[in-house]
């Protein structure tokens, strides 16, 4: 059989349960906080373009590297064979975006 309170114990345990509640109350107020919610918003939305910028950095860096591999040989020196068609595409698209562009003058 439960023990019977006092008043006094029930008046602390009111007393507690208040201050519980105004505690609760108080971080739900700072939750709901129109400044915190945008302050989560922007988090969230800096962690996602960290994570983006990372991802693209992590793509670049591989298709340097690709790329690298495809006119660099192992030891370190250039595979003319594949460098020089390369640039004369370079050239010849260089060359044709010029006259384009001096055509349109």
């Amino acid at each position: 059989m439960a023990e019977a309170r006092t008043p006094a114990q029930i008046e602390a345990d009111i007393v507690r349960r208040r201050q519980e509640l105004a505690v609760t109350l108080d971080e739900i107020g700072v939750r709901l906080h129109p400044k915190t919610i945008m302050d989560d918003a922007k988090a969230r939305a800096a962690a996602a373009v960290d994570r983006t910028a990372g991802r693209a950095y992590v793509a670049a860096n591989r298709a340097v590297t690709d790329v690298r591999a495809q006119l660099v040989s192992e030891d370190g020196a250039p595979r003319l064979e594949r460098i020089i068609p390369v640039a004369m595409i370079g050239v010849a698209v260089v060359g044709l975006l010029t006259l384009r562009v001096r055509r349109r003058r």
